[in-house]
């Protein structure tokens, strides 16, 4: 039996049930007019000079105005953001966290170099590039009448933003940033003579990942 929307959503784990809902709401607030994007875009100036530090996360919150895009976006975070936190990091929280955190400092590196002042829309392109490296032969059906193994599909996704008319610039970023991660987490501790360069903070671990090693939950 299928689901409710509330039902799933209370069902949904903690880290993406955040991340998306902050999504959701701050798109809504700026489509009511209680904000408007350049208060919360990523300006390199504003925030280094100015402190408005708050733009450093808020620039990953906006998606863009409520549209098809909008809502194609969301469903990818969404889904696939799910999909890894119950799988591959399932109990394992803080690590996850630790991916976000890794995710957002290197895309607001590249920000800077790119002149992205929303960056949100790379975090799909990153988790979903993430999750088809750890799943690469499963079979996916995109759109309905498209199927192809997953690890082609940060390249499907690409491809549709073409056809939609987007800028390809902040797939490619998130898609790059997978890569950095997956090479770092994944690949490298796993070379002939190759360490783990990437560690999550104890910090972390003690907030999220307590009583015996279970993830903090939110009900």
């Amino acid at each position: 039996m299928a689901l409710s929307p509330v039902r799933l959503y209370l069902q949904t784990p903690a880290v993406t049930r955040v991340y998306v809902t902050a999504c959701v709401l701050t798109t809504a607030a700026v489509q009511l007019g209680l904000i408007t994007p350049l208060q919360l875009a990523f300006n390199p100036q504003l925030v280094f000079r100015e402190w408005q530090i708050w733009r450093l996360i808020t620039n990953f919150l906006f998606f863009g105005s409520l549209s098809f895009g909008f809502l194609i976006n969301i469903i990818f975070l969404f889904r696939y953001c799910r999909l890894l936190e119950e799988g591959c990091f399932r109990r394992r929280t803080a690590d996850f966290v630790f991916l976000f955190l890794f995710g957002g400092v290197l895309m607001t590196v590249m920000g800077v170099f790119t002149d992205q002042v929303f960056l949100g829309q790379s975090f799909p392109s990153m988790l979903v590039y993430v999750w088809s490296r750890r799943n690469p032969l499963l079979k996916i059906h995109f759109l309905g009448f498209l199927s192809f193994h997953a690890r082609f599909l940060p390249w499907g996704l690409v491809a549709f933003s073409l056809m939609l008319g987007n800028s390809i610039v902040v797939d490619v970023l998130g898609i790059m940033v997978g890569q950095t991660y997956f090479y770092l987490e994944d690949v490298l501790p796993n070379q002939p003579g190759g360490w783990k360069l990437l560690r999550t903070p104890h910090i972390l671990r003690y907030v999220l990942d307590h009583q015996e090693g279970e993830p903090l939950m939110l009900h």
